[in-house]
Formats: C-alpha cells, sequence, structure tokens
C-alpha cells in the first residue's frame, strides 16, 4: 500500500510538470490600475504562464492526490457550498463537467492550493492582465476597437451558455483562452480597488477606499477588462462560481 501511494504521488508530480507553461519577457505595463494609483505603469519581471487554463480533468487528478480538497471535504471557510457542485460525485465528473472544460466553481483557496502543487502560483493582476492584452500579432492589441467589441461580445452571452472546452486561438505569447472562456482568478483580487496611497491606513473605510480606486482606473475605453476588475472584487476567497476558472504561473 505504501509504494502504491508512492507512486501514485510521483506519477502526480510527472503531470504536474508536464504542464504546458509559456514564457513571458518583464515589461513596464500601463494597466487600468496604475501603480501608484494615478498614472505610474506597472512594473514586472518575467514569468511563465500555464499556456490553457486548468480543467476539470487535471483538477480531478489534483483532488484525487490531495484528498483534502475533494468535493465534501473542504471547510467552508476555504469553499462555499458550491465547490465543484457541478460534479456527479468527489470522483466522477459527469456530464456537467467535461474533461477539457476549464474547471470552474473553484474557491482562491482551491485555486492557490492547486497552483502550489504544481510549484507555481496564481497571477498577480498585472500579470494576468498583461498576457490577456496580446493578440495573435501583437503584445498589446487594446487600442484596436474591433479586438476590444470581440472581447466585450463574451460578456454579452448569456450564463446559462454551457462552456467551450479549451484550446482557442493562442496569443503571440502562446497562451490560449484568456478572454472570451472564464473569469479567472488572480493572486490579489481581493485589493484591485484600494487606492495605492490608502493602503497603509489602519482602520479606516473601505467603502472610501474602492472609490477612490475606482476613480483612478485608467483606459476607461476598455470596458471588459474594467468590469473583469470589478467582478474579482466583488469576491471573497471562498466564493465559486460557474463562470470562474484560473490558470498558475510561475517566476522565472
Amino acid at each position: 500500500m505504501r509504494a502504491v501511494l508512492l507512486i501514485a504521488g510521483l506519477l502526480a508530480g510527472l503531470s504536474a510538470a508536464a504542464a504546458d507553461y509559456a514564457p513571458l519577457p518583464a515589461a513596464v505595463f500601463n494597466s487600468v490600475l496604475p501603480a501608484d494609483g494615478k498614472s505610474a505603469p506597472a512594473r514586472m519581471a518575467p514569468f511563465a504562464m500555464r499556456v490553457e487554463p486548468v480543467t476539470n480533468d487535471e483538477y480531478l487528478a489534483f483532488v484525487q492526490t490531495h484528498p483534502a480538497w475533494r468535493k465534501g471535504n473542504v471547510p467552508a471557510a476555504l469553499a462555499d457550498a458550491g465547490y465543484l457542485s457541478h460534479w456527479n460525485s468527489a470522483s466522477v465528473l459527469g456530464s456537467h463537467a467535461l474533461p477539457e472544460q476549464p474547471v470552474t466553481r473553484v474557491s482562491w483557496f482551491a485555486a492557490q492550493a492547486f497552483c502550489e502543487s504544481e510549484q507555481a502560483r496564481l497571477p498577480t493582476w498585472y500579470e494576468w492582465e498583461y498576457a490577456a492584452a496580446a493578440d495573435s500579432t501583437r503584445t498589446d492589441a487594446r487600442a484596436d476597437a474591433q479586438w476590444r467589441e470581440r472581447v466585450l461580445d463574451w460578456y454579452g452571452r448569456p450564463s446559462s451558455t454551457t462552456l467551450a472546452d479549451i484550446g482557442g486561438d493562442a496569443n503571440v505569447y502562446g497562451v490560449r483562452d484568456l478572454n472570451g472562456l472564464v473569469w479567472e482568478w488572480v493572486d490579489d483580487f481581493n485589493a484591485l480597488l484600494v487606492s495605492a496611497d490608502s493602503r497603509d491606513q489602519n482602520g479606516a473605510d473601505t467603502t472610501k477606499f474602492c472609490g477612490a480606486g475606482a476613480a483612478t482606473l485608467q483606459q476607461k475605453e476598455n470596458y471588459a477588462t474594467l468590469m473583469r476588475v470589478a467582478m474579482l472584487s466583488a469576491l471573497k476567497a471562498s466564493d465559486t462560481t460557474r463562470a470562474l476558472g484560473f490558470r498558475c504561473v510561475r517566476t522565472l
């Protein structure tokens, strides 16, 4: 029995190592959220990003080797009642969670635990926004009105629409499905609308901070990205939703 568990752990490690990550270079990037709360660009070190969102099949392999994260085992403080609720059981996906669909209904805590199992982490907002700004030929397509319209079109689709499988067109970095498939967790989701000037003020009014952060949002024509900021900012780390998935990154 001990040998079987050891082999299973080794296979899980090989599976994690086999996940495809694409390198992204260091950058100075004009985010919709200025780094200083006013107008300063974000500065990022090089990192590698998972080419595609984590799938149901990959997450199933994770919970099989990390039973604390199986459906029914996770404390309410770490995931709400919707956690993996579309799976047939703790070990069976079923017709509502196909293997190549992105895994959804996972909390921030669960997503972070998965990434740690791949010796990775969740991306910061700046890393995610930087990667998602690219199209197939340009590192930054945000000034293109047609590109913005295509991205925004996804937000107008009914929430009941069945999720597509992963595998959309790759952007210039080789990363897929950043726009138009699911929302994605980021590591600092709960700090996005807190202004830089107010983060060190203890006990002050959070609503005021959110207002200050919203007032400094840049690129207001990039409405789809601003919607994503608003949605992520409204979440708690234990929340799960039917259209919220994740991918991981590694620092280079």
